[in-house]
């Protein structure tokens, strides 16, 4: 088995669980400023239904519940769902590893022999 993939499972696993904290540290407002990057406001200057999701998600996150709901009136739906995503993605990158770490224990242990 190729030694790669376990340290890119590594890397998964550590970008998994630390993205949800890099955001608890960042202010609620961090994403409040600058240009909207939604293709139908820069195209045709229509907002679309996910216009603001992300400003409204990080204000959830830091529980400003009237701001986020300003925002976008859909993110009290979308984050339960996001962090449900988030929580079978880390359950399915533990497994992996749980297996390529069996593996390699094998495989050390077969060398050894």
């Amino acid at each position: 088995m190729k030694q790669y993939r376990v340290y890119w499972n590594y890397g998964k696993l550590f970008g998994l669980i630390c993205l949800p904290l890099l955001l608890l540290c960042l202010p609620a407002s961090f994403f409040d400023e600058g240009q909207s990057m939604c293709l139908s406001v820069l195209l045709a200057d229509t907002e679309c239904h996910g216009c603001g999701m992300t400003r409204a998600i990080m204000h959830l996150i830091h529980f400003d519940f009237a701001t986020a709901l300003t925002y976008n009136k859909l993110s009290v739906i979308v984050l339960p769902v996001l962090i449900y995503l988030w929580g079978q993605t880390i359950y399915q990158e533990f497994l992996i590893y749980r297996r390529h770490h069996a593996q390699l224990t094998l495989e050390k242990k077969r060398a050894e022999a």
